[in-house]
């Protein structure tokens, strides 16, 4: 038996454990090649390539720390936007000081303990649409790329029809029919919106892979359907799913302000961003600082995740190597 060779990586083709494992329970097992070397994968190399980003390490940052805020707001702030007295009108549109930092909204409440809860729905709606248009995109596509038939024809014409819908515009079709909206609603509906974008990439990918040598290899070796989808078509599947979810990540939570802002999604006495910068727009003029800060903050966070998935992208895409 010849001695394995290293290749380069090519794309989202090549294995995700290279070497002996992928054809299947032969000799040699996983370990490395010739000698006890351990040989490089697709993924090894891109975390690799990702410590040493100053793009992923600053996104990283940014992303744990607005997590952090959504998580346990209590560590930055000690006071409570959902208890008695918080507001008061005395202090109505008062200007950033040493003790308030953002300053005050129309209504007296301290704009800066209130960006810090308005973090958690936030993030609660970016996290949770993620991860239903992950699954659910994700599931479908694998499956319509690996068995294809008619119902790989007919998920294609449904997603066909809900790409002609733009992510925005739909939400506000459903969201103003929908009534009261919070953050699960809100995921709910731009999940539905979101998943034919997952599913197209899956099943993409699954396509490229399913004819690949080491698919056949193990096959031939007596591989079921589940261990070859499972061990080999999907680790070399997933690559630009979890690039395109991380940049989508971000856009979600934009979409979100957008459609607060426009009345349409989270509702008061819920806390947004969107929420807060639609309340502060008539009040721009004379006192910047109420639309400002939660602008700022929002801002800030739909950059950090597209940092984070522009970082991933060149670290799984060989070809920007």
């Amino acid at each position: 038996m010849s001695e394995p060779t290293k290749s380069e990586n090519t794309g989202a083709s090549i294995p995700a454990q290279a070497g002996p494992a992928q054809a299947g329970p032969g000799k040699g097992g996983a370990a490395g090649g010739k000698g006890g070397e351990r040989v490089a994968s697709l993924w090894s190399d891109a975390w690799t390539d990702l410590r040493r980003s100053p793009l992923f390490l600053i996104g990283g940052f940014l992303v744990l720390f607005m997590v952090l805020l959504a998580v346990v707001p209590q560590l930055f702030t000690d006071a409570n936007p959902r208890a008695g007295g918080f507001c008061n009108l005395a202090d109505s549109l008062k200007r950033p000081s040493g003790s308030h930092w953002f300053g005050f909204d129309v209504q007296g409440c301290d704009i800066y303990t209130r960006t810090i809860w308005g973090a958690r729905n936030s993030i609660i709606v970016g996290l949770v649409t993620t991860t239903l248009v992950v699954l659910v995109g994700g599931a479908l596509g694998l499956w319509a790329g690996w068995i294809g038939g008619v119902g790989d024809s007919v998920l294609s014409r449904v997603t066909e029809i809900f790409f002609a819908i733009p992510l925005l515009l739909g939400g506000m079709l459903i969201m103003s029919t929908w009534g009261e909206g919070n953050a699960w609603t809100v995921s709910a509906v731009m999940a539905v919106l979101g998943w034919p974008q997952i599913y197209r990439l899956m099943r993409s990918a699954v396509l490229a892979n399913k004819h690949n040598d080491y698919v056949v290899a193990a096959r031939a070796l007596g591989a079921g359907t589940g261990r070859i989808v499972g061990r080999h078509i999907l680790p070399n599947a997933v690559a630009p799913v979890i690039v395109v979810s991380t940049i989508n990540l971000g856009v979600y939570i934009g979409a979100e302000a957008a459609l607060s802002y426009l009345g349409i999604g989270i509702q008061s006495p819920a806390i947004s961003w969107g929420l807060m910068i639609s309340d502060a727009q008539a009040r721009f003029l004379n006192a910047p600082h109420v639309l400002l800060f939660p602008a700022a903050v929002l801002s800030i966070t739909v950059l950090a995740f597209i940092m984070l998935g522009d970082a991933v992208r060149d670290a799984l895409d060989p070809k920007l190597r």
